[in-house]
């Protein structure tokens, strides 16, 4: 079986990518390198002792997919790739929008004309907005509150209506919530451009003295310390979770849709402590005013990925800090 993985080099992508090939898949990887290094490639090898093809490019790229389809039989699409960062598509919405959006369309309109019908997205928890209520079901009302979220939002859209309009379509649609950790082997793990807008990466820099201190918006939320809770996976259970969609829509035929996180909140000093005493380093910090539209709590409900894929999250908030410090010091 063969899986074409656009995004491959990211930090999701790249993990997937090793989980896939230890199970026995073949993988081809597409990935424009906008937020990744070419040498990732060399490492998943590394890893696994299996080789990777690799093509240069863009997703939006329509003939290079097509030069990607014809070259490869490619059995499954799982699509990474896009922009990522909430703020960045604040400041520049078309771009988001442009390129999101497109470089999903491209790809389901190359997919159909080579009959390959299977696909696995990589969604967020980004598209159910503020929650009314916890934990976050899949069946809950969506509502994106960026536009970031409303670009996953819109292609969760396209994707239902482009399996009610052809349903020898297999979809998986997975949303995200905050994934962190690196590959045990301390080769790949996540690896910012510039200042980092997750949590963990921004631990992790100052840490290592790349940064004086780290900012938590708020201490006077209604949660354990006062601090924000999120539903923090480690990446490898991330990447697994992938796996078991595939193997799941090999199976079973139709459209469907799993939150991936552990069901369990950690509050951001929560996390910030324990990565100080698994590592025996301190991380300076300093508590500044709440940012606009952050939520006091927001974790999973994650019953339908385990009943229906034979999901659940395996490693610990320890495990999560450990390799993440690992990935960082192997790579100094």
């Amino acid at each position: 079986m063969k899986v074409l993985v656009t995004g491959g080099t990211g930090y999701i992508g790249s993990h997937t990518c090793c989980e896939l090939l230890d199970r026995g898949y073949e993988v081809v990887i597409i990935d424009n390198l906008s937020n990744s290094k070419k040498e990732v490639v060399s490492k998943i090898e590394q890893i696994t002792g299996k080789k990777v093809k690799f093509y240069l490019g863009d997703v939006r790229d329509k003939e290079l997919l097509r030069k990607i389809f014809k070259e490869n039989e490619i059995n499954f699409v799982i699509h990474f790739a896009g922009y990522k960062a909430v703020g960045e598509s604040v400041l520049n919405p078309l771009m988001y929008y442009e390129n999101n959006l497109l470089s999903t369309i491209n790809l389901c309109e190359v997919m159909k004309e080579f009959d390959c019908k299977n696909l696995v997205f990589s969604s967020s928890a980004t598209v159910y907005g503020i929650p009314k209520k916890l934990p976050l079901k899949e069946d809950f009302s969506l509502a994106a509150t960026n536009p970031y979220g409303q670009t996953k939002l819109m292609i969760e859209n396209i994707l239902k209506d482009l399996y009610a309009s052809d349903n020898s379509w297999n979809i998986v649609i997975l949303r995200y919530f905050n994934p962190i950790g690196a590959h045990a082997s301390g080769l790949i793990g996540e690896e910012p451009n510039g200042i980092p807008n997750n949590l963990m990466p921004y631990i992790v820099k100052v840490a290592n003295k790349e940064l004086p201190f780290l900012n938590i918006f708020g201490n006077d939320y209604d949660t354990v310390d006062g601090t924000g809770v999120r539903d923090y996976i480690h990446v490898v259970d991330l990447a697994i979770g992938h796996v078991l969609s595939i193997e799941k829509i090999n199976k079973d035929k139709g459209i469907f849709i799993y939150n991936l996180g552990t069901g369990h909140g950690y509050s951001v000093l929560e996390l910030v402590n324990t990565f100080s005493k698994v590592n025996n380093i301190e991380v300076n910090y300093r508590i500044v005013d709440r940012r606009p539209g952050d939520v006091a709590e927001c974790y999973a409900d994650t019953k339908k990925a385990t009943i229906e894929l034979g999901f659940k999250a395996q490693k610990t908030i320890d495990d999560m800090c450990r390799d993440s410090y690992k990935y960082v010091i192997n790579n100094k």
